[in-house]
Order: C-alpha cells, then sequence, then structure tokens
C-alpha cells in the first residue's frame, strides 16, 4: 500500500499485480504511535476477516454487524458516524517497536482495511488511521487474502 498514491495493490507470490483499489488513509498521515490517528507503515499482516458472506453495505461496530445496511437515510440519522462497512480486514503489525508492542500496536490500534460509504471520496486521505476502500473493491480483495496474508504499507 502506497500511502503518497493512496493506492492498495494486490500481488502474486511472484510480485506480479493483480490488481490496483484506491483507497483513503489517514488524514492525519503516517504514524504508528497509539491515539495518533495515523496510518501506521511498515510491514503487516491480516490477523482476521471478519464478515464474509454478508452483503455489500453491512454496518459493523466493534467488529459485530449491527444489523444495519448502510442507506443515505441512515447516514442522515447518524451524521458523524465513522461508517465501517462490508467487510474487515483487521491489520497487526510484524515490526516490534515499529508496529507492534507498546505505544504503536497496530492490532490494539484496531487498524483495519474496510469498506466506507461509496459517497466518500478516494485518493484523498480522510480516516482516523484505518484504510477506508470502496465497498465492491474490498469485497473483491476480500476473498483473493486471508488471515496470514502480509501487507506492506508505505
Amino acid at each position: 500500500m502506497d500511502l503518497t498514491l493512496q493506492s492498495l495493490r494486490l500481488k502474486s507470490g511472484d510480485g506480479q499485480v493483480l490488481a490496483v483499489y484506491p483507497v483513503s488513509t489517514a488524514l492525519n498521515g503516517p504514524g504508528e504511535t497509539n491515539g495518533s490517528g495515523c496510518t501506521p507503515r511498515g510491514v503487516h499482516y491480516i490477523r482476521a476477516s471478519v464478515g464474509a458472506g454478508l452483503p455489500i453495505g453491512t454496518v459493523f461496530r466493534a467488529r459485530r454487524p449491527t444489523g444495519e445496511t448502510y442507506s443515505p437515510q441512515l447516514a442522515r440519522q447518524n451524521p458523524d458516524r465513522d461508517w465501517i462497512l462490508s467487510r474487515i480486514l483487521w491489520l497487526c503489525g510484524r515490526e516490534s517497536g515499529r508496529n507492534r508492542g507498546p505505544g504503536v500496536d497496530t492490532f490494539r490500534r484496531f487498524i483495519y482495511i474496510h469498506g466506507t460509504p461509496d459517497s466518500e471520496p478516494m485518493g484523498v486521505p480522510r480516516s482516523h488511521g484505518c484504510v477506508r476502500m470502496r465497498n465492491a473493491d474490498l469485497v473483491d480483495l476480500f476473498d483473493r487474502v486471508g488471515p496470514g496474508t502480509t501487507v506492506f504499507i508505505r
């Protein structure tokens, strides 16, 4: 994932680019510190995949479906909600002291790759630290990766 280009490239084991997706990362920029609202850099892996088989637009809170499906009407009723939609790929850092461990732990910061309303712009940093994707792109990615998949953020 390239924070400057706001894009995520899915690569095969031999390095071939299989897909490129636009993303939206942290408004506060890159950074690893707990509470920073930044997107953590370095080597990570997918620790958990959440939402397999659920409808696109499923709303999550604390990694659990709320029973709601995102709609403009629901958004108007909840104008300040940070929407986590469709699927969650929960990241865990691999680099002790950089993105894993006290004060910098990606997993304990609840950093995800997740869906966001399709009305939200991609290619523009706007998140609170997570990596936001279009719902259809996220479902495509979700179906191609799983727990243990390496994610490099630079």
